[in-house]
């Protein structure tokens, strides 16, 4: 296995949840880390917070001229980049009579499209590293959950591309994998204006008894995955579960 000391990562979304907890972990094991968000002030807070091999860049990964500029800023803070983590995303719930084309659009720009053009910004230097890119996908590709179809339908798009990428640049050396965690408590709700923090809290914890382990996860236990498949060098392709048993299908009494 490759060591996370001296790894150069970009990690998009990297304010909060399931990025900021993917760079303190990344940060601590030695890794030059540079995280990317569209807010500024979480961004510096999370710089502030972990201190040191951290740096980040205001950006927008539906934007392409951002998009440039956040790789050119890995690059040059860590010398190269070995490690790109496609996490920016956001979440838009609905009944299917209520779709909206530009909402749908517009998710499927930041969940996927955006990611799959960051990739295409980033690939010279992943062949060159033999580096590897991460995707999140999400347990509701496992578990059906009502009103969460657009969400769900980008998370499918990102795991069925993680196979296809793999096998296509299975020659450079470069690895594709995608992390697909369960119940983790992120702003994502929050963000997208669907509900208050206190909210999105209890409702999360109220899940907790539909994990086979019973209780939520947390965003370090993902970074973890991130981290595997970040070092793993004979992994790539793969969909890493770490939900819980939140996918499962079965509920604590």
């Amino acid at each position: 296995m490759r060591a996370l000391e001296g790894m150069s990562v970009l990690i998009t979304g990297g304010g909060s949840g399931i990025g900021e907890g993917a760079a303190k972990h990344f940060a601590n094991k030695g890794a030059t880390v540079t995280i990317t968000g569209r807010r500024e002030e979480p961004l510096k807070q999370v710089v502030k917070d972990i201190g040191e091999n951290i740096t980040y860049i205001k950006g927008d990964v539906t934007n392409n001229e951002d998009r440039i500029r956040m790789v050119e800023a890995a690059v040059e803070n860590g010398k190269g980049l070995d490690v790109l983590i496609s996490n920016a995303g956001n979440i838009y719930r609905c009944d299917v009579e209520d779709y909206d084309e530009e909402q749908l659009l517009t998710l499927f720009h930041s969940n996927v499209v955006g990611g799959m053009m960051l990739l295409k910004e980033s690939i010279a230097h992943l062949k060159e590293s033999e580096g590897c890119v991460l995707f999140v996908g999400s347990v509701h590709t496992q578990r059906a959950f009502p009103n969460a179809s657009p969400y769900a339908a980008t998370k499918g798009a990102l795991e069925t591309l993680t196979g296809v990428l793999a096998a296509e640049l299975g020659k450079y050396n470069v690895r594709v994998g995608c992390v697909r965690p369960g119940g983790v408590l992120t702003e994502i709700n929050v963000r997208a204006g669907l509900s208050t923090a206190d909210e999105a809290k209890e409702r999360l914890e109220g899940m907790g008894n539909m994990h086979a382990l019973g209780r939520i996860g947390t965003v370090e236990e993902v970074a973890e995955a991130f981290a595997y498949l970040a070092t793993a060098e004979w992994a790539t392709g793969n969909v890493l579960t770490i939900d819980g048993g939140l996918g499962l299908g079965v509920t604590q009494e």
